[in-house]
């Protein structure tokens, strides 16, 4: 699955300089997942840019939305019948 920005051709170069050990390094384990070096290194790099991007989302609620976080964080609902049986269904690993 592609991510929504990546369109079908690629037409835009980022070059990196790296040791001779490095490189050889990233070449076997793109070889040991059937991908080339430019494939895992991009779907690399992507996966731990967005993991940096999405640890970074902040919200900023007004005064009246942020008493009402944390009164519901002080006072949480009692637990639904659908959460209880949720909770005490085992896991497949489990079974």
């Amino acid at each position: 699955m592609q991510p929504h920005y990546v369109k079908t051709t690629r037409n835009t170069n980022i070059t990196i300089r790296s040791y001779p050990q490095e490189r050889d390094f990233i070449d076997n384990a793109a070889k040991i997942v059937g991908k080339t070096r430019s494939d895992f290194m991009l779907e690399a790099s992507t996966q731990k840019a967005e993991e940096i991007v999405l640890n970074q989302r902040n919200f900023f609620p007004d005064e009246n939305t942020w008493k009402e976080f944390v009164a519901l964080l002080d006072n949480p609902p009692e637990p639904s019948e659908a959460l209880k049986k949720l909770l005490s269904t085992p896991a497949p690993w489990e079974k």
